[in-house]
């Protein structure tokens, strides 16, 4: 990466808070709006356009496919050219492309614009940030992913609800027109601030984080890609139900809104707590206990028919939940050496994405198919389990990798 000459006067130490700051706010703003705030939409999209929850949700199933193939490409060129370039671009072109969905006629427009959005905005954004921020920390990397992380958590809580109340006030159409014209005027000035670290500290920080793998990368890659279609299939089941299932329960739009954002603002202390657990117990076991959290507690959410009661297990769910996806980057970083820990972060993470949108959009099949959401929960739960399975086995081959060291795949160097 690139490094800036005119960044602000401003020493490593400090500035690399600026960067998680910075970063977290972006991701707030962009994955609130690609991963689920659409889910503010459904209703108001059923109601007014009259199509089906399926399809509706494949329109955020087209953001997550294209983010997840935008990651791996972007994740690429932020590792070859100024990633302020590659951040700025991300920014506009989300803000822009939700800006537009304001003033579609057709389903299909939609469709392609949040592939857009996805591709070349937050693939552009999500990758090349999480990279930049792991590489401004010698040690804590797990704590600083765990806080950029939160700021994600925050848009997805914060987004959906914005988007509800946006929508009673201006309609559909105007609440994606004043979101995304909003989008531009936050995150555009930050990304101004993306610069990479001075090379002794980049150096440094790998340095620090550089150890013999226990894994083979290859094997890791293939053991995490394959558990997060699960983990994140499971979890966009909430991101992009929860609210839809209030409002069966007799919930205004805003009152469903309102469950996801409590949700999601105890998810900003779990995925804080996540990220410090793995600097302490190491982040594939943070990563496990985030897992089995969300495993064990999805399907409750379908034995609730209360509002309050919604408001009250919703947090418990979140907290755990949260760890995840911050599970899922320290786990990356530990397991996976430098030299080649950013074209598996770009595959791993497209999977993860993959199985975002595979899980959202059949979550509204299953409800098209069924009237109900009992078997969109319970096929989560399932989901969950598979993942399970996976994360254990990929710790067993820690555990005798570590015991039984292999051979140097690239020589050490003094």
């Amino acid at each position: 990466m690139e490094q800036i000459g005119d960044a602000p006067k401003v020493s490593q130490d400090r500035y690399r808070w600026v960067i998680v700051i910075a970063a977290s706010i972006v991701l707030a703003v962009s994955m609130g709006q690609l991963v689920n705030g659409l889910s503010a939409f459904f209703t108001p999209l059923e109601d007014s356009q009259g199509w089906s929850r399926g399809d509706i949700a494949l329109i955020n199933s087209a953001g997550l496919i294209g983010l997840a193939l935008g990651g791996i490409a972007m994740g690429w060129l932020a590792d070859r050219v100024d990633t302020r370039r590659v951040v700025l671009a991300g920014a506009v072109v989300t803000g822009l492309c939700v800006t537009a969905a304001g003033f579609t006629t057709a389903l299909w427009q939609l469709y392609a614009l949040f592939f857009l959005a996805g591709a070349l905005g937050g693939g552009a954004l999500f990758a090349p940030l999480f990279a930049l921020v792991g590489s401004w920390f010698r040690t804590g990397a797990g704590l600083a992913i765990g806080i950029v992380s939160a700021g994600q958590a925050m848009g997805q809580g914060g987004i959906p609800l914005a988007n509800a109340m946006l929508i009673d006030a201006l309609g559909w159409r105007g609440a994606f027109v004043a979101i995304g014209l909003a989008s531009l005027v936050v995150m555009v000035p930050l990304a101004l601030l993306a610069r990479a670290p001075r090379a002794e500290t980049a150096g440094a920080a790998a340095q620090a984080a550089e150890e013999e793998p226990a894994v083979r990368p290859a094997v890791v890659v293939v053991l995490m890609s394959l558990g997060v279609i699960f983990c994140c299939g499971l979890m966009s089941v909430p991101l992009m139900h929860l609210a839809p299932l209030v409002e069966l329960c007799g919930a205004s739009g805003p009152e469903a809104g309102g469950v996801l954002f409590v949700m999601m603002l105890t998810a900003i202390a779990g995925r804080v707590a996540f990220g410090k657990l793995a600097d302490v117990i190491g982040a594939l076991p943070a990563y496990l206990a985030a897992s089995a959290w969300q495993t064990a507690l999805v399907y409750v959410f379908i034995q609730i028919d209360d509002i309050g009661l919604f408001y009250l297990f919703a947090p418990i769910y979140g907290f755990g939940y949260a760890g995840v996806m911050t599970g899922v980057l320290t786990t990356i970083r530990a397991l996976i050496p430098a030299w080649c820990r950013a074209g598996a972060s770009g595959i791993i993470i497209a999977f993860a994405w993959g199985g975002h949108g595979l899980g959202g959009w059949l979550g509204g099949a299953f409800f098209d198919r069924t009237g109900s959401y009992d078997l969109t929960f319970g096929v989560a739960a399932l989901a969950g389990v598979v993942n399970l399975a996976l994360l254990l086995t990929l710790g067993a081959l820690v555990l005798r990798g570590r015991a039984n060291p292999p051979k140097p795949l690239r020589p050490v160097h003094a």
